[in-house]
């Protein structure tokens, strides 16, 4: 017990053991339902019980599906998260590409979200820039994206977000 004592004091002291920080703001691994309001329930919000009973060509069916975004696009916030330096798992949906670089996209919480209709709602969407691009090989395969986060509506036609983020750092996902 006093090895792993003093094994623990030493990586602490080395600096080994330090939680990551970014512009002298500490880094917190962050899941995509911090970002959602405990009480927040689509369902809680939305009532989808008549879609079974809807044909695409009947007009009410357009009258539902709009209200259904215009609820997904307005979906609350965390306020107390606006600010935070975060680090967060997702999947890129290229919106700015400058030759092979993506330098503009959504961070979604699952791959194929915004392609596919609807997508999630805008507390499950983060508008990120990253200034030199990122390469996207592969849209399947999810990333750590780690900046700040700010509570900011962003509205592109493949949906809208509740938050922003500058990232500092992409890197590969990997369960840690």
């Amino acid at each position: 017990m006093r090895r792993l004592i003093v094994f623990i004091t030493t990586l602490i002291l080395t600096g080994m053991l330090q939680a990551a920080s970014i512009n002298g703001k500490t880094v917190i691994d962050t899941e995509w339902d911090s970002l959602m309001p405990a009480d927040y329930s689509f369902d809680a919000i939305f009532d989808t019980s008549q879609f079974g009973n809807l044909d695409d060509y009947d007009p009410m069916a357009e009258i539902k599906f709009k209200a259904m975004m215009q609820a997904l696009s307005s979906a609350p916030i965390v306020p107390e998260m606006d600010g935070k330096m975060i680090r967060i798992p997702g999947f890129v949906v290229p919106l700015v590409e400058e030759g092979m670089a993506v330098t503009e996209f959504f961070l979604v919480p699952y791959f194929g979200a915004c392609i596919h209709v609807p997508p999630p709602p805008s507390n499950q969407m983060i508008h990120v820039t990253f200034e030199p691009g990122t390469n996207v090989e592969n849209l399947y395969d999810a990333v750590w994206i780690s900046g700040e986060l700010k509570v900011a509506t962003v509205a592109h036609q493949l949906g809208t977000s509740g938050y922003t983020m500058e990232a500092y750092q992409i890197e590969p996902y990997t369960e840690e």
